[in-house]
């Protein structure tokens, strides 16, 4: 047999055995055997140096043209084998879309956070802008700037964090208030706000104290604030929160950055004032202070208290959830506890 012969019948071994094999590792192996430097092809070639100079030309060009065709027998038996294993494993891995999809809890809003919104979008609805400040805050924003100097009595009313003699985790969101005063162009029209967001006081944890909790602060600054004004404000976000027939009380109290001052009662929304013991059989439940911004405040923001006056509240959204929902301990709603957070589906 010659090596034309030879070549011939290793062609058709090979491509037999390629469209035979099972695997692309079977496939591999053929081509290592059959086309490496110690396979077959390379064995039949060497015997070329016996044949005449006119000869092995041809032989080299059909040598050439096995080792192309055999080449690409592989490569397309390859591609078989991976296309089918593809497939196999498409088959065996599919899923049937016409099932049922499996549920995915879908969470909500903390009540906290819940209480919050709602009285963000009121305030916003009424053309008041929501501004944010720092946590860690200076004593000369947080106290000073609200006409509580160093060492006035009313500071032991909110003991708090001290970071070094003058940083401090703030008590309050009123250094947001004294902050904007300062940057607020009045020529631009009036300073509305409220600021609300966490605040920090070394207070022992009971069923009705934190360390740490939420408050949400306002503020109004223009010429012609009156009174009127604030209890009409105060009077819409009561009904807002806890229903419309809800009436407000405001009784004289004392606060350094407000004068006059007032705390602010809501009528029971248990009892609707007849008396229960929500209400301490009072008919009235206590809610937030607030009151008209003291002179002196004005003044150390840069604003002349002979043109503007202004009014101030604050409230505290832990207390609001308690009395919305009817819980009776401030550290349910800091415990994560799912069983008690997922009661309050309802937002707002």
């Amino acid at each position: 047999m010659n090596l034309k012969d030879k070549l011939e019948q290793l062609k058709e071994n090979s491509l037999a055995e390629i469209k035979s094999a099972s695997d692309t590792k079977k496939v591999n192996d053929i081509r290592v055997h059959v086309l490496g430097k110690k396979g077959p092809i390379t064995e039949v070639l060497r015997g070329m140096r016996d044949l005449p100079a006119d000869e092995r030309p041809k032989v080299g060009s059909f040598a050439n043209k096995v080792r192309d065709e055999i080449s690409e027998a592989i490569t397309e038996r390859r591609d078989e084998l991976e296309i089918a294993k593809t497939a196999a494993k498409l088959e065996q891995e599919k899923i049937d879309v016409t099932l049922p999809g499996v549920p995915v809890k879908q969470g909500q809003p903390h009540v906290l956070e819940q209480v919050i919104d709602q009285i963000e979008k009121l305030f916003l609805g009424m053309g008041y802008q929501v501004v944010d400040g720092p946590e860690v805050e200076e004593d000369h924003y947080n106290f000073e700037m609200l006409n509580l100097p160093k060492d006035h009595p009313a500071r032991d009313m909110q003991d708090t964090f001290y970071i070094t003699n003058s940083i401090l985790m703030r008590t309050q969101t009123s250094p947001v208030q004294a902050r904007t005063m300062e940057k607020h162009d009045f020529s631009q029209g009036p300073l509305k706000m409220i600021s609300p967001g966490k605040v920090y006081r070394r207070d022992t944890d009971d069923a009705t104290h934190s360390h740490q909790f939420h408050q949400v602060e306002g503020l109004v600054i223009d010429k012609h604030i009156t009174m009127a004004d604030l209890k009409g404000t105060l009077q819409q976000l009561a009904k807002n929160l806890f229903g419309e027939e809800r009436e407000i009380r405001m009784r004289p109290s004392y606060f350094p950055f407000t004068e006059p001052s007032a705390e602010v009662d809501v009528s029971c929304f248990k009892c609707g004032g007849k008396g229960c013991a929500v209400c301490k059989y009072t008919g009235w439940i206590e809610t937030l202070g607030a009151g008209m911004v003291h002179p002196n405040v004005l003044k150390m923001a840069g604003i002349d208290p002979e043109v503007y006056g202004g009014f101030a509240f604050g409230l505290g959204p832990d207390r609001f959830a308690m009395l919305k929902y009817g819980v009776n301990d401030i550290r349910e709603f800091y415990l994560n506890d799912v069983r008690f957070l997922e009661q309050f589906s309802q937002k707002g």
